[in-house]
Parts: structure tokens; sequence; C-alpha cells
């Protein structure tokens, strides 16, 4: 859906999750998990006398993004304070870095093309550290307390600020998943952690002014917040009330928008160069060196499965979409070679289970051998569609053989003519009313061989089942005609 008045820009911030370490400082990234405020260390709670020191697999991962996203790479870069006093900020500054006048980002242009050919603008890419957790006790707009957890303050952010041209929530939303696969093709990031990629959105509606939603932590609750944000900014100015120049925070439990505080200037902030760090002086070379160690991306990995082994567009957009899909389904061809009957089985059925159970393609414990088996077995008529179902399932869950499920929960295809035959004779004896419907309308021939599925528990050959159904539904026909 489109809105033709809209105008969305993004600023995403994605944790750099492949370092061992902060950005200005040793201590781990691994701070998932642990007791508050233990992660930390005197440099990135800001003692006095204390000194940064640059991570340097955290500028190439920064430089890696910059490249994959086509941008401008600024040779020459330094960082900035960013003054404000706040408690997710133990130094009252970030550093960071500064794109107004006199500034050097690490880059900037670029773009990201999405799945429905929209070319999105980048406008820069910077370098930062990461603020620390605030856990509001109370509701946002009732005066809350906040406790302060430090332990990710320090985390090395790389920020992306998109020009404003994404025209509605779903594009912002397709922008966000596209950028996670790029950043996950690259190995520098995992979208499944917790936290590791927020966004704030900027969006304006004709005739009104830029707002600014907060630290939106998902993709559908992006898409949400946009959309409470139009509806909201659309009821204003249709009453012929003034939009405010603001700072709102989206309210996932109440799915809402509330105002936080009157947007910043950048004078408010008082940049001015980071005086504990030298400038970043980057060589031809060492941007050689790493554009040639760039992984293929995720645009041509879809050539390749569109054109290589003849996956349909659709289902390759799925794959590439999540990489430890796009890497099972390659695991999965060096065992099955009908590489688009193995992408619909991915991204329908696995998928569809996956979402049911409430988990990531890192969690299934089925092997890509015992996956590729799975539809040998359908190949093979060994098993219905309906059966192969129940098997994934098992098989995801347990990591079990396919073979063993179906011998151990009887699941065999059921082809035996006699046996189905009896079983639609039963069927026509329950379901009368159907039976003549059947004869003329095809709606009811469905609903006859789903009641054979339904007693077989999905076993039955459905075409098998379909073929006796329309033999005796002609042999009545005929006998009625007689």
């Amino acid at each position: 859906m489109a809105f033709k008045t809209v105008k969305i820009g993004l600023e995403v911030h994605c944790q750099l999750t492949s370092l061992k370490s902060k950005l200005f400082c040793p201590c781990p990234t691994d701070y998932r998990g642990k007791p508050p405020n233990t992660n930390v260390c005197p440099v990135c709670m800001g003692e006095p006398g204390t000194l940064p020191v640059l991570n340097k697999e955290a500028l190439r991962s920064a430089v890696m993004i910059a490249l994959a996203l086509h941008s401008d790479i600024s040779k020459f870069t330094y960082f900035t304070r960013k003054n404000y006093f706040y408690p997710d900020m133990a130094k009252n500054f970030q550093i960071s870095q500064y794109d107004g006048v006199g500034g050097a980002p690490l880059a900037k242009g670029g773009y990201v093309v999405l799945n429905n050919g929209k070319i999105v603008r980048i406008r820069r890419i910077q370098l930062e550290e990461d603020p620390a957790r605030l856990v509001y006790e109370g509701s946002i707009d009732t005066a809350p307390s906040a406790l302060v957890d430090y332990n990710r303050h320090g985390i090395a952010l790389v920020e992306i600020v998109t020009e404003p041209d994404m025209s509605s929530p779903e594009e912002a939303r397709l922008f966000l998943q596209k950028l996670r696969s790029i950043l996950e093709h690259l190995g520098v990031f995992d979208g499944e952690l917790e936290g590791a990629m927020r966004c704030d959105a900027n969006i304006s509606l004709e005739g009104g002014v830029r707002v600014e939603i907060k630290n939106i932590s998902s993709y559908k609750e992006v898409e949400r917040a946009l959309m409470f944000e139009i509806t909201r900014q659309s009821s204003l100015l249709s009453r012929g009330i003034k939009i405010a120049r603001e700072t709102r925070f989206w309210d996932e439990r109440r799915r809402i928008t509330v105002s936080l505080r009157t947007k910043e200037t950048e004078e408010d902030y008082r940049y001015f160069p980071e005086p504990d760090l030298p400038p970043i002086l980057l060589t031809d070379e060492l941007l050689d060196e790493i554009k040639r160690k760039l992984p293929m991306l995720p645009d041509e990995r879809r050539r390749i499965f569109v054109e290589k082994y003849g996956v349909s567009e659709q289902n390759a957009d799925v794959l590439v979409s999540d990489k430890a899909l796009a890497d099972l389904f390659e695991k999965c061809l060096e065992h099955y070679s009908n590489a688009q009957g193995l992408s619909s089985l991915l991204v329908g059925d696995l998928l569809a289970q996956l979402h049911s159970l409430n988990m990531s393609v890192k969690d299934v414990k089925a092997s890509p051998s015992q996956i590729a088996r799975l539809l040998k077995l359908l190949d093979d008529k060994v098993l219905t569609g309906l059966s192969a179902k129940t098997v994934l399932r098992e098989m995801i869950i347990t990591g079990e053989d396919p073979d063993s499920i179906v011998q151990k929960r009887g699941l065999h295809r059921i082809s035996n003519m006699d046996m189905l035959n009896e079983l639609v004779d039963q069927v026509f004896a329950m379901n009368p009313k159907a039976v003549e419907d059947a004869l003329v309308n095809e709606k009811a021939v469905h609903f006859l061989v789903g009641q054979v599925m339904r007693m077989t528990h999905g076993k039955a050959d459905p075409n098998l089942v379909r073929e006796i159904i329309e033999d005796k539904l002609g042999k009545i026909k005929s006998n009625k005609v007689g």
C-alpha cells in the first residue's frame, strides 16, 4: 500500500555482533544474560584518566558495510563528541561521528534496492558507541522511574541513515529486512540477537513537519509505529491542527506513539572532534584488501539461485532474505537435485513450522541430508504431502531420521485400492448430501476427498482417492440417467 503524501527516512543502529570486544575498550561483547552493570570497565564508564583505543576490527567491519551499500568511503575521517546529559551515557557524551559542516563520517551516499524494485538512497554511514539500556518501570507517559544497565554501553554500532525515500510503512519494513540480509551475509551481524538492530524512524506528511519515532525494536514494530503515526498526523491535519516537530516513543504494549521531547537541533549536541582519538587515514591498499574479501551478497546469490538452479524469483527472494535459510538450501542441494522442489519445501512448509514453533532456522535439528531424504520419500510416493508435514515437524524438533519417524508413527502412504474403496464408501454413506452436491459441484468433490484424508490422518493417496470418488460419482450419474 503506497502513501503518496508520506516521506519516511530511517536511522538504523546495528551492533557489530561479530566483534569480541567493545568499540573503545577490552570489555567483551557477550553482555546478554549477564547481571546488570557487570560488563563494564573504567574506559567505557568514562572514568577520569582513562583513554579510549579504537577497535580496528570494528573499523574494518564498518568499511565492509559501506562498500556493500555502494557508499563513498571517506579516506580521512575522525570521531566527534556528541554531548548530552542523559543517564544512558556515563560520560555525558557519546563518541560518534558528525555529518555537519566540518564533519567527516565514515561514508556518504550509497543505496539499497528493495525486492519491489524501489531504490532507497543512503545519506551517511558512521561508527559510534552504543548507549546503555534503560529499563522503565511504569508507563512512559506517567513519569516512570528508569533503571540503567551499562553492560552494552560502548558496544560498536554502525549507524546507517537513509534519505526520506520510503513512501509507506511496508517499504520501511522491506528496507530493514534487506539491510539485515546484507549485514548477515557480510558476517558482521546476527539479527536474531535481541536489540542488535534498533531503528529511529523519521516521518512527515504533506502539510506537516518531520516527527521522529525513537528506538523501535523490530521490522513489524516499525511498520506498526509508522501506520499509527500516519493515522495520528492525518487526523490532526484534517482538523487544521499543526503537527509539532518532536521526538516520540513507540509503546509496543499499547501500540501508540507518545511524545517524549521537542526535537533537538545539531547545536544542542555541541559536536566537536574527539581529542582522545587520532584521525583515521584509510589507504587505497586497505580498501582494496577489504573489497577483495567481500563475500557474495544477497542480490548476487539470488541471481544464481534463479539462473543456475531454476528457483522461482519469489522463492529466491525469501531464501536470500535469511542467510541461514539460504545456507541450508545450498547444503541440502548437495543431497537433492530438484532445486525448485527443495526451495518450495523450505520457503513454505519449513518456515510455517518454524513460525508455529517460535523457532529460527538456526534452531532446526534436522540435517541437510535428512531434509533431502524427506523429499525423496515424497518423490517415491512413500508419503503424502500432509504426512510429510508431520514428519518435518518432528525432524525439526528432534533431528530424528525421516524413515524412523515414518516407521514409528505408521505414516506410509495408503495406496491399497480395496482399502481406499471401502473408505470412500464409508464417506459416501456418512455424507449423502455432499454426494448429491458433488454430482453438480466440484467443491463438494474436494470436501469428499478431504473427509477420506481426515479419516486416514492424511495418509491416503489423494490422487487415487479422487479417482475412486469421481468413478463412483460417474456410476451414480449413469444410473440416474438410466
